[in-house]
């Protein structure tokens, strides 16, 4: 597995206990940065980070996209995931928007339900064309 997917699975790890167990994001990450068992990467804890920085935003967008789904209904994991390619999409300009919408779809595959992957691209794709701008 690629550095930056590694990154993206630990990220994901992050947001999803910090949520199952109303932790704090950045307090969570601390730890898991502290501990070092698995290793948390500066990739990782950029993600983290975006999320915790611009969660109203990123959870107002998914909201907002995840069809007839309110955020708090989703698969915890689906959330975590949708949370992190979210902030990845629209605040970190260095990825491919079709590499942060495949590699989401990956996690969730391997993650989460034989439903979320398509689910996880649709409400993806949905923010991306609603918030990003054609050229």
């Amino acid at each position: 597995m690629a550095a930056r997917s590694k990154a993206r699975k630990r990220a994901v790890d992050v947001l999803y206990e910090a949520d199952v167990r109303g932790r704090d994001r950045l307090e969570l990450l601390r730890e898991r940065v502290a501990d070092g068992n698995p290793p948390v990467s500066e990739h990782a804890v950029r993600l983290v980070e975006g999320v915790a920085e611009h969660g109203a935003r990123i959870d107002e967008l998914i909201g907002a996209h995840a069809s007839n789904w309110s955020l708090d209904r989703l698969p915890d994991v689906d959330r975590a995931i949708l949370r992190m390619a979210t902030y990845e999409l629209l605040w970190a300009d260095d990825v491919p928007d079709a590499v942060v919408i495949d590699e989401a779809v990956e996690l969730a595959k391997a993650l989460s339900t034989d439903d979320s992957p398509k689910y996880v691209n649709g409400v993806l794709g949905a923010i991306l064309a609603a918030e990003v701008p054609t050229a």
